[in-house]
């Protein structure tokens, strides 16, 4: 699935300077960056909602002690508020200037989620062999996300669940260091900001890339994510989708 803008030329061509040019969000924010990334998302058929934002080192929610602090939807609904809509999202980015936004995966797309340098290295290892990588985003609590088409609802409906991310299933061993977003779960899409100085999420390969089913890149990264565990002295674990019984 390929980006479409909808006619905007020039936004096209503001959003492709920007991301050859390694931008951060902040060094866009003060020239309209931060919406013109999100409506690029959109049109590429990501749906997003707001998102909490830092204030200071904590978050902007009003949870005491807030456990994944401006990396959370502001709205318990959501899932059905994720819109592609590019009204509805100016309205939030300009009604809410410092709100990130997450997108939600297991409708349209999915999200294959590994540790940062593993992901670096499988990520020039697919590129390589010439496999069609799709969006790529980069987080600086140091992780690499994989933007994929979804699998969506297979005729069985036990071989794929909702995503829990903090879940440490059988299935760890097999799928080391990694973690799959689909239905029921969402990550923040660039421009995002994360607490700390300077800490983001940013494009690596931006919205204007098709979206590759997960299966092909899935060998890959297990592969990839494996030796990086094995490597590693200590215990990292995998996050993966709790099967239900």
């Amino acid at each position: 699935m390929s980006a479409e803008f909808g006619g905007r030329t020039g936004l096209q061509r503001k959003l492709t300077q920007w991301l050859r040019a390694g931008r951060r969000p902040k060094e866009t924010a003060g020239d309209g960056g931060r919406e013109a990334l999100l409506l690029a998302a959109a049109g590429a058929g990501l749906p997003l909602a707001p998102a909490a934002h830092p204030a200071g080192y904590r978050c902007s929610c009003d949870r005491v002690g807030c456990p994944t602090p401006a990396r959370h939807p502001v709205s318990f609904a959501w899932q059905t508020q994720s819109t592609t809509d590019p009204a509805q999202i100016e309205r939030w980015a300009r009604h809410q200037p410092q709100a990130n936004f997450i997108t939600a995966t297991g409708m349209v797309h999915d999200v294959l989620d590994m540790p940062l340098d593993a992901g670096r290295d499988a990520l020039e290892r697919l590129l390589a062999a010439g496999v069609e990588v799709g969006p790529v985003a980069e987080s600086d609590d140091g992780r690499l996300l994989f933007f994929t088409l979804t699998r969506g609802t297979p005729e069985d409906e036990d071989e794929w669940w909702p995503c829990e991310l903090d879940c440490h299933p059988e299935t760890a061993d097999e799928h080391p260091g990694l973690r799959w977003h689909c239905r029921g779960s969402y990550v923040l899409v660039p421009p995002a900001r994360l607490p700390g100085e300077d800490q983001a999420v940013r494009w690596v390969r931006g919205p204007e890339h098709a979206l590759p089913d997960p299966l092909s890149l899935l060998e890959v990264l297990t592969e990839v994510g494996g030796r990086y565990v094995a490597e590693d002295t200590g215990h990292a674990r995998a996050a993966w989708p709790t099967p239900r019984h």
